[in-house]
């Protein structure tokens, strides 16, 4: 049985009732949403030097040789339940923080990273963004600072699981990040 469209006008009593309900409500200024996330710090800015040494890195420093550019990272401590990574994988946990280590060199980088983490423990964070980048603006095509991120998160004991980052949110050139909770 077919309805007929309704027709979605008030009667002149109930329209009336109804602005004085809402007579003294005042328009939000702002939308909210459920997440409300810090600002990541802008890309960092390259000086000469910087750029100097992050060449000679790239050049001359440690490479997984088995860590392309496009693959996809995924890490879970032995222990800790393979459904945890699947949410993690899915976007199930809010970001809560994020760093951006682009342009940095890799001793940069590590004392960067290791300073954040540092204060998602005090400030009881539990997911995190970590941006890497993509190695390609590098003279091999490869990301210095992915698989050395890959390494100093693998072995740091408040990691849980972490894993590339969903294409809308830096792809293979960033990553989501679970953190042990205090105490666990």
């Amino acid at each position: 049985m077919l309805m007929a469209k309704s027709d979605h006008s008030l009667p002149d009593d109930d329209a009336a009732l109804f602005r004085e309900a809402v007579a003294d409500v005042v328009p939000l200024t702002h939308t909210f949403s459920a997440v409300t996330l810090p600002p990541i710090p802008a890309r960092a800015h390259r000086h000469q030097a910087g750029e100097a040494a992050v060449l000679h890195e790239s050049l001359y420093g440690p490479i997984d040789p088995d860590l392309e550019t496009g693959e996809e990272l995924r890490y879970l401590r032995a222990g800790v339940q393979s459904q945890l990574l699947r949410r993690l994988r899915r976007g199930r946990y809010a970001i809560q923080a994020g760093i951006d280590l682009h342009g940095l060199t890799q001793a940069q980088a590590h004392e960067s990273l290791n300073q954040f983490l540092c204060e998602c423990r005090t400030q009881q964070i539990h997911c995190v963004r970590i941006v890497h980048g993509k190695g390609l603006r590098s003279p091999q095509g490869r990301s210095v600072l992915k698989a050395a991120v890959n390494r100093w998160l693998a072995r740091c004991d408040q990691v849980l699981a972490f894993c590339s980052a969903p294409s809308s949110d830096g792809g293979t050139g960033a990553l989501y990040v679970l953190l042990r909770r205090s105490g666990s």
